[in-house]
């Protein structure tokens, strides 16, 4: 089940969004309204959800959260963007890394 998180996630929606994949969830978070998408097998089924709600697709970068260490790992495919300059799966610049980490942790950390 996907979640649009524009607040602090409930341990329901947490617990929601772990069904699919159990020891993590997949997120598609958008910097600049600082929101997160999560839950589903694909970051662009998150990507998707965002989009609905008028995210505008430069915003919303890929991301996973692992509950059990409180990790946040920065690799999807809908981080591939050749003209915003990020040419690999990772998010390469450290300012955007950064954001994305400290949105994740604001909206999931319970």
């Amino acid at each position: 089940m996907i979640h649009v998180i524009t607040d602090k996630a409930t341990p329901e929606q947490i617990k929601d969004m772990l069904q699919e994949l159990k020891s993590y969830i997949k997120l598609a978070v958008d910097v600049r309204r600082r929101m997160v998408a999560g839950g589903g097998s694909l970051h662009a089924d998150c990507e998707s959800a965002l989009l609905e709600t008028d995210s505008a697709q430069s915003d919303v970068w890929g991301a996973d959260w692992l509950p059990e260490s409180r990790r946040v790992r920065f690799e999807s495919l809908i981080n591939i963007r050749p003209k915003q300059g990020n040419r690999s799966m990772t998010i390469a610049d450290p300012a955007l890394r950064e954001s994305v980490e400290a949105i994740v942790r604001e909206r999931l950390q319970i």
